[in-house]
């Protein structure tokens, strides 16, 4: 009997073909094409054309725009998580990307993100895509780091951390596509070159494969200009914690995890046959610490305006100005760094003003009157990640899955386990200091506090 079990055969699945304009598609599969589900605008690839014209690099941002085309139009199981998509690209060298190095590593990369099966299958271009005009830009000279840069904490908060000691040769890769994204004269890769629109409503929100367009548009710029290494901005809790501490059914979360970004250096290396390395600088830190060296050097107002949150305008507008939810995990995360970091923030940053409130609807602004169900939802998964995380270093029962990530970290850093469990347990030490105190000040009627009594009661 397999009531209630979710299998390969029964797991939703669909078949993706990427198609060059006017080009027919074989019957039985979707089709995603090329200038319409999937465009470039030659201003925005010229920004990614240093040197003379490799249509691998046009390759690899097709097979990103299509992995995401893939996640977002098929809905996650209720039962269960994996999806299974067999998806076919054209590209103009079929012998390199058919490269056992190659295909293999990306099979693996693909697989152990998002936890789906994939199958891509590449076929070659009817016709090649022409060269875009080459970018003029002022390059740094000597060797250089790439940081993957959004309008996240951290990415302002390292960037600035990391320019300090490099200067001009940490060129920053913008990883957004917002109207006041802009292709930049004097700078390369000033946005993402391409946009995917699949003409109907996202089906699904978990957005696995958005690590992948990342450390791909990273890599290929890494590529580029020959750097020496790529910077991942993310502080250890927003690296390791959602690996460490999943909800529900859900599977691991890997977007900046070392052991995904490795097998992305294992994948781009071999296909652009130049050694790729990601580097993780605030690996060991929790976000609040990374925040408060940040406050040492910078401007610390400049990084908090910067966003966390990812609820768009319309459940997060109070009195026609958008806001940041202050309930999910990312904004329950920022928030307990700002505390952590020792500074403050207006409360009109967050709909939820305050945390303090003896009930979540209390919590909201008072003219704010969309508090449904799945916000409440969104609040207690953040309260709870956040909480979970704090337990690891002392519970007996987590113990083998953190000596097990020991093992894993210290073949991937290069660093001996022992060290690296000392390290870990650190990190996970420092963010229970720091959620705990976090609590405390939001006093004993808080709904944050009370929840967080409730789930360890219902956990013992």
């Amino acid at each position: 009997m397999t009531y209630g079990i979710v299998t390969q055969q029964t797991r939703p699945s669909v078949r993706v073909a990427v198609a060059e304009p006017g080009a027919p598609v074989p019957r039985g599969w979707q089709t995603c094409r090329l200038s319409e589900n999937i465009s470039f605008t030659t201003a925005q690839l010229e920004a990614y054309c240093l040197a003379s014209w490799r249509p691998v690099i046009f390759d690899a941002l097709v097979l990103a725009a299509a992995v995401e085309y893939c996640d977002r139009v098929l809905r996650r199981p209720a039962l269960g998580w994996g999806r299974n998509f067999d998806l076919r690209v054209p590209v103009h060298d079929i012998k390199l990307w058919n490269r056992p190095e190659v295909n293999g590593a990306l099979h693996n990369a693909l697989n152990f993100l998002t936890g789906d099966r994939w199958k891509v299958e590449f076929v070659s271009r009817k016709q090649p895509e022409s060269a875009p005009k080459q970018g003029q830009f002022d390059l740094p000279r000597g060797k250089v780091s790439i940081i993957p840069f959004s309008d996240g904490m951290d990415s302002c908060a390292v960037a600035d951390l990391e320019a300090h000691d490099l200067g001009d040769r940490l060129i920053r890769v913008r990883l957004g596509s917002k109207m006041k994204d802009r292709p930049d004269k004097r700078h390369p890769f000033t946005t993402v070159p391409y946009r995917v629109t699949i003409g109907q409503r996202n089906l699904d929100s978990s957005a696995r494969s958005r690590g992948f367009k990342f450390a791909m548009v990273s890599g290929v710029a890494a590529f580029l200009m020959k750097a020496e290494g790529i910077v991942v901005p993310e502080s250890g809790q927003g690296a390791l914690g959602p690996g460490l501490v999943s909800v529900g059914h859900a599977y691991p979360d890997y977007r900046n995890h070392p052991l995904f970004t490795d097998r992305m250096a294992t994948f781009l290396s071999a296909l652009f046959d130049h050694p790729i390395r990601y580097r993780f600088p605030r690996l060991w830190q929790t976000k609040g610490q990374t925040l408060a060296a940040f406050g040492r050097i910078g401007r610390i107002d400049a990084c908090l305006e910067a966003r966390s949150c990812w609820q768009d305008s319309r459940q997060v507008s109070v009195d026609g100005h958008r806001r940041q939810c202050g309930v999910c995990a990312a904004c329950m995360l920022r928030r307990l760094s700002v505390h952590a970091a020792g500074f403050t923030e207006k409360s009109e940053t967050y709909v939820w003003e305050n945390l303090s409130a003896s009930t979540f609807e209390k919590g909201a602004a008072k003219s704010f009157d969309k508090v449904t169900p799945a916000l409440r939802e969104y609040a207690i998964a953040g309260v709870l990640h956040l909480d979970q995380l704090a337990t690891l270093v002392s519970s007996p029962v987590h113990e083998p899955a953190l000596l097990r990530l020991a093992f894993q970290l210290s073949q991937s850093q290069g660093i001996p386990q022992k060290e690296v469990g000392s390290r870990l347990s650190e990190l996970l030490a420092t963010h229970r200091r720091e959620w705990e105190s976090f609590l405390h000040s939001l006093g004993h009627h808080s709904f944050v506090r009370n929840w967080t009594s409730v789930l360890n009661e219902h956990a013992a």
